[in-house]
């Protein structure tokens, strides 16, 4: 099972958006068809309930909705990876939540803490994931103050730690992390996987990166999963054609500190008449200028 789930992981590793009806709520049918349509386009690893999915935004009845939707409609079709979080107990108890509902991995979010130690950041996830010893466990690394040896350790600790979503900006960090963690757990322990999407999977992959995670997934699937291909053939000219292609898109989620992350995602999609632009503070919709440009780079993208 475990080495099911690090056979998925290396792939376009997904993130849900949760689109929201007139009213506000969690639209499930546009929930259902905005999947669905990046699973017919080949789309293997989803995760609902992560960043692009407004995790912190959504209450924990909206978080066990989100995450039925994804299991019914990718069921047979792709492997689940669903976003846990909060405090100790909370992310427990939504990784039993997960592994009742049917989902085969779960992706830890970064402690929300202002104190963190490397310490603590490796009891935390460990007893998340001692709370589900079958299911598959991925860490989301955004600080570069957990140490590779934060990352051994856990491999060591906790069987069922399965891959590593790294999404600090650093590939140095990253390749150095990578060499650690095989030097003392093995070459095949982990999955590696950029946690920074499209744009810096090119410059991961070198040095360790064997899957890449991706909001843009969820307007143009196909382009996601050639660049898989380019990245997993070592077709260079491909993969930087296609990095130069799919970098403004990224580029406008990335601006303002990426504040319009999912705002852009969700704008192309109600541009594409699959959901509504709607999205809930602290973030907000795009101005018309903004509407713009997504248009601007649909049209260039086909």
């Amino acid at each position: 099972m475990l080495e099911d789930v690090k056979r998925a992981l290396r792939s376009v590793v997904m993130i849900t958006v949760t689109p929201f009806d007139a009213a506000g709520e969690v639209d499930g049918p546009a929930y259902r068809s905005v999947l669905r349509r990046t699973l017919d386009a080949g789309i293997d690893v989803v995760t609902p309930n992560g960043n692009t999915s407004e995790f912190y935004s959504l209450t924990a009845a909206e978080r066990d909705h989100a995450l039925d939707l994804t299991v019914a409609e990718a069921a047979g079709r792709a492997l689940v990876v669903a976003g846990v979080g909060y405090d100790v107990r909370t992310a427990a108890d939504s990784a039993r939540t997960a592994r009742a509902a049917g989902a085969q991995a779960i992706m830890i979010h970064q402690p929300v803490h202002p104190y963190l130690s490397a310490e603590g950041w490796v009891d935390y996830h460990r007893a998340v994931a001692d709370a589900v010893p079958e299911l598959g466990v991925v860490c989301y690394l955004r600080s570069p103050h957990i140490p590779a040896g934060a990352l051994a350790e856990l491999a060591r600790v906790a069987p069922n730690f399965v891959g590593v979503k790294y999404a600090v900006p650093d590939p140095v960090a990253f390749g150095q992390a990578v060499t650690v963690v095989e030097d003392a757990a093995g070459a095949d322990r982990l999955v590696w996987i950029c946690g920074l999407a499209e744009t810096w999977a090119p410059f991961f992959w070198p040095v360790g990166a064997q899957g890449f995670t991706s909001g843009l997934a969820n307007v143009t699937p196909g382009l996601s999963l050639e660049l898989l291909v380019a990245l997993q053939t070592d077709n260079r000219p491909a993969a930087t054609a296609l990095w130069r292609r799919l970098k403004p898109f990224e580029d406008l989620r990335a601006a303002k500190g990426s504040a319009d992350n999912v705002s852009v995602v969700k704008e192309a999609l109600a541009q594409l008449d699959l959901c509504t632009r709607t999205v809930r503070p602290p973030i907000s919709e795009l101005p018309t200028a903004g509407r713009a440009e997504v248009s601007a780079w649909l049209k260039s993208a086909g």
